[in-house]
C-alpha cells in the first residue's frame, strides 16, 4: 500500500477561479515557484484548507498567472474546502492513502443513481477524496487541449482520464466514507460502492452553478463581483470609505443569456442567503396581499443577512404605472420601491433584477439608490460562443471529428441557451441513432451500447439545422455561405468591399491605432443581375458578421408608426449580436426621395427619417454596417448619400471579359463540359451579359442536354450556343453608360434632389 508523507510547509494562497473544461476534475493550478515551496511536483496531492480541508492534483499555472499568489480552483473544490473566490486558502503537501473502498452517494435525497462499478472506477481513477467532499464524474479530454507544459503532467493526466465514464456524464456524488479515513487516493484496486439513495443530507447545500458555469460574459462576472460580493462579504470597506454599498443591480439582454444564472452563480459564490421572487406567486387578487408577499420577502431576507433577492422578469412586476391600467400592478411598484428606498435601511441585502426588457420598467426603480448599477449581457462573440461549447461538452464523449472552434465559427447569432439546446440536439440524434439496438426487456443495458454513445460532427451539422438562433428570430437572419470563389471577376468591388466592411469588423483595434473611423454604410448599385446581393453575403461571411436581411415586406406596415418601429428593432438586434452587417436590398423601395410620395400617410418619408437617424443619430452605430443595394440610385433620398451615412457608394458594373470568364467559370464547376465546349468562343459570344445572364445560358444548357438525352452525362458546345440564342442581355449599351456616368452625381454633398435622367 502506497502512503506518503505530511510535509509541514505551507503556502498561502488566494481562490481563483478554474477554466471551465476542468470542472469537476479535481485539479488545483500553483505556479512553480510554490509548488518548490510546499515540497510536491505535477501529478502530486495538496492538501487545500479554508473553513475546511479537502484534497486536489497539482497543475501547472497558466502562463498569466506565473507571478500570482493564487490558486486555481474549481466551485467544486471551493465548496469542498469551505471558500469562496477571493478568499485565502492554505496549501500544503497531503499525507494520502491509497484507498481500499471508497463509498459514494447522491448529493439530495430523493435522488436514485445507478451506475456501474467499472464506470465509476474510471471516472475516478487517481482521483483523492475526503470523506464529505462532493465529487464530478466527467469525461476525457484530448491532451490537445491542455494547457500543461509540464510533460509528466500531460502524460499523468492522460492516464488520469483515459477511460470514459460509461453512461455518467455530469453527475454529483457526495463521498459517504473511506476506508482508511482521512485523504485517499482512488487506485485500480479501490473497491467503489454507489449507494442508489443519500443516506442523510449533505450538510452544505451543493452548489449548482458557479461562474465556471457561465461563459461569454467574463466582463459582466468582473462587475458583478465588485458590486455585490464586495459589499456583502466586506461591509467594513464601505463604512471605512463613509458611503452605502450598492442596493440593487438590474441586468439586462436578451433572453437566453445567462440572466438568472449569473444571479444564482453570485449568490452561490458568496455564500449568501438566496431568496426569489416571480411576479405570479406575488400578484394576488385580495386588496394588500401583493405587497404583503413582497414585505414577507424582504423580511425574510434581512433576517438572514447577508441575503440575494432575486426577481427575475423584472418588467412583470415593476411596469410602468402611467401605462397601467390596473390599481394593484402601481400598488405593487410603490410597495417595491419604498423596500428598496424607504425610510427603513437595510443592510447587507442586495437586491438583483433581470429583465429583457428595461423600456418597460418603472423609471423611479432605475435610480441611484434603488438599482445602482445595470450591467448588460450581450449576444457572446466567438470567444464566448466557444467558452459556452467548452461547458456543455465537458461531460459530453466527442468524437476527434467535432472541432468546437468550427462550431463557434458557425453559430453567429446564438445565445447560451441556444448553444445549449443545440448540444442536446446533438446528444439526441446519438440516442435515436442507437435506440432500435436497444432492447426495451433487458434491466440494465449492455457496456456495449455505452461505448457507442459518441457525439459526432454529423450529429451537431443536424442539429444546426433544428436549432434557430433566438437572439434574430423575430427578424430574418440568414448565415451565408457565399464566399469569393463563387463569383466570378469584379475584383476591384471585391478590394474595395474588404476595405470598407471586412477590416472595421475584423481588424477593429487598426483602425483605432490610426485614428480612422469605420465606415457606416456601403451603397452597392448596378444594373440587375451585377450580383450585389451575392457580394453582400460573400463579405459577411469573409467578415464572420451576423447578416440581417430587412425587406420591404418586413419593414412596410400600414399602421402608423409600425414601419419605423420595425426599423429600430432590426438595429437594436444589429447592436446586441455585433459585428452585424444590415442588408437593404432594393434600397429605392425603402428611401425614395422625400416628397415625391402621393398621398397620406407617407409611409416611406417616415422610413427616411428612421433610417437617417439610426444611421447618424444620438446613439452611436457601433460594429454595425449597412450595406445597401439598389438599381435605381437617382431615386434614392440624397441625404442617405451623404458622408457619415452611405460613406461609400460602389458601382457593380456589367463584367469585362475577364469577369465573364470566371463567372463561367465559377457555374461549370459542378458541370460536365465536353471537350468541343471552348470558353472564349462563349466569352465572345456574350456581349453585355451579366452574371445573372451567364448563370441561365448555363443552366439552359444542362436542361437542353437533358431533353435531347435524359442519360446525357455532359452538356456540348451546341447546347451552349442554344442557351446563348434563347437568352437575350440584360442591360443595353445605354443603360452601361448611365450608371457610369450618374457615379459622380451620387457622390455630391448636398440635399437636393438628384433629378431622375432616365428611367429603367
Amino acid at each position: 500500500m502506497a502512503v506518503q508523507k505530511e510535509d509541514k510547509a505551507r503556502v498561502r494562497l488566494k481562490v481563483a477561479e478554474a477554466d471551465k473544461r476542468e470542472v469537476g476534475r479535481g485539479i488545483a493550478r500553483i505556479n512553480e515557484r510554490h509548488i518548490k515551496e510546499i515540497g510536491v511536483s505535477y501529478g502530486d496531492i495538496v492538501q487545500i484548507s479554508g473553513r475546511r480541508s479537502t484534497a486536489a492534483i497539482v497543475g501547472s499555472a497558466f502562463p498569466s498567472d506565473m507571478h500570482l499568489d493564487i490558486v486555481r480552483i474549481d466551485g467544486i473544490v471551493r465548496h469542498n474546502a469551505g471558500t469562496t473566490l477571493g478568499d485565502h486558502v492554505e496549501v500544503a503537501k497531503a499525507k494520502w492513502t491509497e484507498a481500499k473502498k471508497v463509498v459514494l452517494m447522491p448529493v439530495q435525497k430523493g435522488i436514485r443513481i445507478y451506475a456501474s462499478p467499472e464506470s465509476l472506477q474510471a471516472s475516478f481513477l487517481n482521483r483523492p477524496v475526503c470523506q464529505g467532499d462532493i465529487v464530478s464524474t466527467s469525461t476525457y479530454t484530448p491532451p490537445s487541449q491542455s494547457y500543461n507544459s509540464n510533460l509528466m503532467f500531460e502524460e499523468f493526466f492522460r492516464d488520469f482520464f483515459s477511460s470514459p465514464s460509461f453512461g455518467l456524464g455530469e453527475v454529483k456524488l457526495a463521498i459517504a466514507s473511506t476506508v482508511p479515513a482521512g485523504v485517499v487516493k482512488i487506485t485500480e484496486v479501490t473497491e467503489i460502492q454507489l449507494l442508489p439513495e443519500a443516506t442523510e443530507v449533505v450538510k452544505d447545500e451543493v452548489p449548482e452553478v458557479t461562474y465556471e458555469d457561465l461563459g461569454g460574459i467574463r466582463d459582466a462576472i468582473v462587475k458583478i463581483r465588485e458590486m455585490i460580493e464586495l459589499p456583502l462579504k466586506y461591509p467594513e470597506l464601505f463604512q471605512r470609505l463613509g458611503i452605502d454599498p450598492p442596493r440593487g443591480v438590474l441586468i439586462l439582454g436578451p433572453p437566453g443569456t445567462g440572466k438568472t444564472l449569473l444571479a444564482k452563480a453570485v449568490a452561490n459564490e458568496s455564500d449568501a442567503y438566496f431568496t426569489s421572487i416571480n411576479g405570479p406567486e406575488i400578484m394576488s387578487k385580495y386588496y394588500g396581499e401583493s405587497e404583503q408577499h413582497l414585505r414577507d420577502v424582504f423580511k425574510e431576507a434581512e433576517n438572514n443577512t447577508p441575503a440575494i433577492i432575486f426577481i427575475d422578469e423584472l418588467d412583470s412586476i415593476a411596469t410602468k404605472r402611467a401605462e397601467v391600467t390596473g390599481e394593484v400592478e402601481r400598488r405593487v411598484v410603490a410597495q417595491l420601491l419604498s423596500l428598496m428606498d424607504g425610510l427603513k435601511t437595510r443592510k447587507n441585502v442586495i437586491v438583483i433584477g433581470a429583465t429583457n426588457r428595461p423600456e418597460a420598467i418603472d423609471n423611479a426603480l432605475r435610480r441611484p439608490g434603488r438599482f445602482d448599477r445595470e450591467i448588460e449581457l450581450r449576444v457572446p462573440d466567438k470567444t464566448g460562443r466557444k467558452e459556452i461549447f467548452q461547458i456543455h461538452t465537458r461531460s459530453m464523449p466527442l468524437t476527434p471529428d467535432v472541432d468546437l472552434d468550427e462550431m463557434s465559427d458557425r453559430t453567429y447569432g446564438f445565445v447560451g441557451a441556444d448553444i445549449a439546446a443545440l448540444c442536446k440536439e446533438a446528444a439526441m440524434n446519438v440516442l435515436r441513432r442507437v435506440l432500435p439496438n436497444i432492447d426495451m426487456t433487458d434491466k440494465a443495458l449492455p457496456r456495449e451500447i455505452f461505448e457507442r454513445l459518441r457525439v459526432t460532427r454529423h450529429d451537431f451539422e443536424e442539429a444546426l439545422k433544428i436549432i434557430q438562433p433566438s437572439a434574430l428570430r423575430e427578424i430574418m437572419i440568414e448565415v451565408p455561405n457565399v464566399t469569393w470563389e463563387d463569383i466570378g471577376g469584379l475584383s476591384q468591388v471585391k478590394m474595395l468591399l474588404r476595405e470598407a466592411v471586412e477590416w472595421p469588423l475584423r481588424y477593429a483595434d487598426s483602425f483605432r491605432r490610426v485614428g480612422v473611423e469605420a465606415p457606416k454604410g456601403v451603397l452597392l448599385y448596378g444594373p440587375p443581375g451585377t450580383g450585389k446581393t451575392l457580394l453582400a453575403k460573400a463579405i459577411a461571411n469573409e467578415s464572420q458578421a451576423n447578416f440581417i436581411t430587412a425587406k420591404g415586406s418586413d419593414l412596410l406596415s400600414k399602421w402608423y408608426g409600425e414601419s419605423e418601429k420595425h426599423i429600430s428593432e432590426v438595429f437594436k438586434k444589429a447592436r446586441q449580436v455585433a459585428p452585424a452587417i444590415v442588408f437593404l436590398d432594393e434600397l429605392d423601395a425603402l428611401a425614395p426621395v422625400r416628397g415625391s410620395a402621393a398621398g397620406e400617410p407617407r409611409v416611406t418619408e417616415r422610413i427616411v427619417n428612421q433610417l437617417l437617424s439610426e444611421l447618424d443619430g444620438l446613439e452611436e452605430l457601433r460594429g454595425v454596417i449597412v450595406i445597401g443595394a439598389t438599381n435605381r440610385p437617382d431615386i434614392i433620398d440624397p441625404a442617405l448619400l451623404r458622408p457619415g451615412r452611405f460613406d461609400e457608394i460602389i458601382l457593380v458594373p456589367v463584367p469585362d471579359r475577364g469577369a465573364k470568364r470566371e463567372i463561367f467559370k465559377v457555374h461549370m464547376k459542378r458541370m460536365p463540359v465536353a471537350e468541343d465546349v471552348i470558353l472564349n468562343e462563349l466569352v465572345d459570344r456574350s456581349d453585355n451579359y451579366t452574371g445573372a445572364d451567364i448563370a441561365s445560358v448555363c443552366k439552359k444548357a444542362g436542361r437542353l442536354a437533358l431533353r435531347e438525352d435524359l442519360n446525357a452525362v455532359v452538356v456540348r458546345r451546341k447546347h451552349f450556343m442554344e442557351a446563348l440564342k434563347m437568352t437575350e442581355p440584360s442591360v443595353t449599351e445605354e443603360m452601361i453608360r448611365y450608371y457610369q456616368n450618374i457615379g459622380g452625381e451620387l457622390k455630391r454633398k448636398g440635399t437636393r434632389e438628384i433629378e431622375r435622367s432616365m428611367y429603367i
